[in-house]
């Protein structure tokens, strides 16, 4: 390996399924060693903590020797999920994780009991879905009162791997303002723990850890781990916090992701406060704003698509009338928990290529109706969409973004963006650099670009005629 131009860092991110670590120049932004290591969900949709630290042991070990040479690094979690723990710092239980929906009914129950959705959304800066911590901790104290009871501490996942490596998992644990945005208990309006909701979901404050402003340290690292004792350990943030981060976004540029479900946001200067619900009002990981829509159905809808009518997922053919709308296990973005999939249009000479085309049409129609709303009203729509997740190598993916949305599309070449936000953000903090800034140096968000053609109004008004005509089909139970 060539002498790097700068100190290194360690990037993490821990995802539901698995944790990467990443050493990178500083510099450069070049990695020169990664890992990675599995966990696993249980069948009731939940997980083990104690994984996640076994698991970035395991990929520090996997970059090597050279993990020793780190001066800063930095945890980038998946967001929303309740870890609670004793006094100890041990689990009380497995995690409850973003995607566990067991707290619906909790949910119904906070919107309306405080306030309705435009309270929430002037407080919170979302109306919360359950996806958010808030629900999970309310269905805790619902069905298991004795685990909410011995709990002695609330983290989420990125606060929990941040804990272990400082040796501060109960007393001194930390969090990021954009993490704590996605948690539903901690205000945007105030960027402070909202005593309010707290208080009627029975938590004390005194649980959840401190907000680390953007730039400070959550500690430094304990010693007996991989890492060099002593060195930087930053605030940490979520994944698509540090994902923005990746990027170096700046304000007004959006970003589109293309993955088993559809994500937009962009950075903005305004705080948002969607009372619709379709936009979650995060806070980002330095001092601005993080709009995000998602969508349920995005690759692996269409995927399913193209293995119903036999086909390659790029074997899409142009014209026709066939329009689809892949909401095949219910749509968050639309707002249609309860929707199938629906297809219309079809003709005798109406080929198979073509549903497979009207298939990406109606997921990336769902994502650019979610794009308007995370926008400012006053955002350039000539400014170039930022094409992320594994979607974006796909042709037909590429080639639908761009016909739909009449704007120019980039490719960025950096993968792990998770990871690479982290490490900005461990570098920013030993540089004393903001971190979005020294990512922009690494420029990451470069890559093939591809100029605007001309909308396709025709497709577009096919899409939202059939989603209205079919919307009481599509909302019944």
């Amino acid at each position: 390996m060539a002498a790097p131009d700068g100190p290194l860092v360690v990037g993490v991110d821990s995802s539901t399924q698995s944790t990467k670590a990443l050493v990178v120049d500083a510099a450069t932004g070049t990695v020169v060693a990664r890992g990675q290591a599995p966990h696993v969900v249980s069948p009731e949709g939940d997980s083990d903590p104690g994984q996640w630290w076994q698991a970035l042991g395991e990929a520090l070990d996997q970059c090597g020797p050279v993990v020793r040479e780190a001066a800063a690094v930095s945890v980038a979690g998946q967001q929303h999920g309740l870890v609670t723990l004793d006094g100890e710092g041990r689990p009380v239980r497995n995690a409850l994780l973003w995607n566990d929906t067991r707290s619906a009914p909790q949910r119904e129950r906070l919107i309306e009991e405080l306030g309705g959705a435009q309270w929430w959304a002037r407080r919170a800066g979302s109306v919360p879905p359950t996806s958010f911590t808030v629900t999970k901790w309310a269905w805790l104290r619902e069905h298991e009162p004795q685990a909410a009871a011995a709990t002695r501490a609330v983290r989420l996942p990125h606060d929990y791997l941040t804990g272990r490596l400082t040796g501060q998992e109960v007393s001194g644990g930390t969090t990021d303002r954009g993490d704590a945005s996605g948690t539903g208990w901690w205000s945007t309006e105030s960027e402070a723990y909202d005593p309010e909701i707290l208080g009627h979901v029975g938590l004390d404050p005194e649980l959840l850890p401190r907000v680390v402003p953007a730039g400070e340290p959550a500690g430094t690292v304990r010693s007996g781990l991989p890492l060099p004792e002593g060195i930087l350990v930053a605030g940490g943030t979520g994944d698509n916090m540090a994902g923005a981060l990746g990027l170096g976004l700046l304000p007004g540029r959006p970003v589109l992701s293309l993955g088993t479900s559809g994500t937009v946001y962009a950075v903005a200067g305004r705080r948002p406060a969607d009372d619709s619900g379709v936009v979650a009002g995060f806070a980002d990981a330095g001092r601005n704003w993080l709009p995000l829509a998602c969508t349920l159905n995005c690759t692996v809808a269409v995927d399913r698509f193209a293995a119903l009518l036999g086909l390659d997922r790029e074997a899409v053919e142009a014209g026709g009338e066939a329009v689809v709308l892949p909401f095949l296990d219910g749509e968050r973005t639309p707002d249609l928990p309860y929707a199938s999939g629906l297809l219309t249009g079809l003709r005798h000479d109406t080929t198979g290529g073509q549903v497979l085309q009207a298939a990406y049409d109606g997921a990336v129609f769902a994502l650019l109706e979610a794009l308007d709303r995370v926008l400012d009203a006053d955002a350039d729509p000539a400014e170039p969409i930022l094409l992320i997740g594994g979607g974006a190598r796909g042709v037909a993916w590429r080639e639908t973004v761009r016909r739909l949305s009449g704007r120019p599309v980039v490719v960025p070449r950096a993968q792990e963006l998770v990871a690479l936000g982290a490490a900005a953000q461990a570098a920013g903090l030993l540089l004393g650099r903001d971190a979005s800034a020294v990512a922009r140096e690494w420029n990451t968000a470069e890559g093939p670009a591809y100029e605007a053609v001309d909308r396709d109004e025709a497709a577009l008004r096919r899409l939202s005629t059939a989603l209205d005509d079919a919307g009481a089909l599509l909302s019944r139970p």
